[in-house]
């Protein structure tokens, strides 16, 4: 074989690979569109009539990830099923988007933190790497700690909204959810950074927990939580 021989079957190689990129990168576009149109639709929550609708928000967000999933069975035809992690960086961050998305839907429908193989059955894709396209650790843990700033932000919301007792809820589930990420011993550079946006969200629920006592709304907020019960 000569020498431009070489490159012209290497030139078909890198040609096949742009191809299958070009077709992972329409999916993903569409992808990143419903999980903004998810966003938004949650982001009403923050309002402060949005506490009153949130089964509603929920049910509409759930009804939008059915079409992430008939987007994700699209995305799985796109590329080979045992090369998953050399096209991986095309999806990665639109799926720990996702996993964020899921698990703040599944926190405000339950206020508990949803499970890898949960968010994978919300997906429609697997939790064990051994049976395909799935949901890696990292991108799920990415997710779940997207959601501790989002309830960062919710504790803050709450208080505006007359909602005293909620920051106390999300300050415990924040503080267990801290504990949990404290037992992990954290190799990837990118998730030990987010983990160390952790303790700011903390430190921000804290400060709103702290403000509720001082003003004595906290004793309020418990005294209704148990008039509710």
């Amino acid at each position: 074989m000569s020498v431009s021989d070489m490159f012209i079957a290497l030139q078909g190689v890198l040609t096949a690979d742009q191809d299958i990129r070009e077709e992972i990168r329409k999916v993903v576009q569409a992808l990143e569109q419903t999980a903004r149109e998810i966003l938004t639709l949650l982001q009403g929550v923050h309002q402060g009539a949005g506490f009153q609708d949130i089964p509603k928000k929920c049910q509409k967000a759930r009804e939008h990830f059915g079409t992430v999933r008939t987007q994700l069975e699209s995305l799985k035809t796109k590329f080979p099923a045992d090369q998953y992690y050399r096209f991986h960086e095309h999806w990665r961050f639109v799926l720990q988007r996702l996993v964020f998305l899921a698990a703040f839907v599944v926190y405000l429908e339950s206020e508990t933190l949803v499970t890898r193989e949960a968010v994978a059955e919300i997906l429609g894709i697997e939790a064990d790497r051994e049976r395909g396209f799935h949901l890696d650790i990292e991108d799920y843990l990415s997710g779940v700690l997207t959601l501790a700033s989002e309830l960062a932000r919710l504790a803050v919301n709450s208080v505006t909204a007359g909602d005293y007792s909620r920051p106390l809820r999300i300050s415990t589930f924040i503080n267990e959810l801290d504990s949990g990420f404290r037992l992990l011993n954290l190799k990837n550079d990118s998730l030990r950074k987010r983990y160390d946006g952790l303790k700011y969200d903390v430190k921000k629920i804290e400060e709103v927990v702290y403000d509720l006592s001082i003003r004595g709304l906290n004793k309020e907020a418990t005294v209704g939580a148990g008039g509710e019960k």
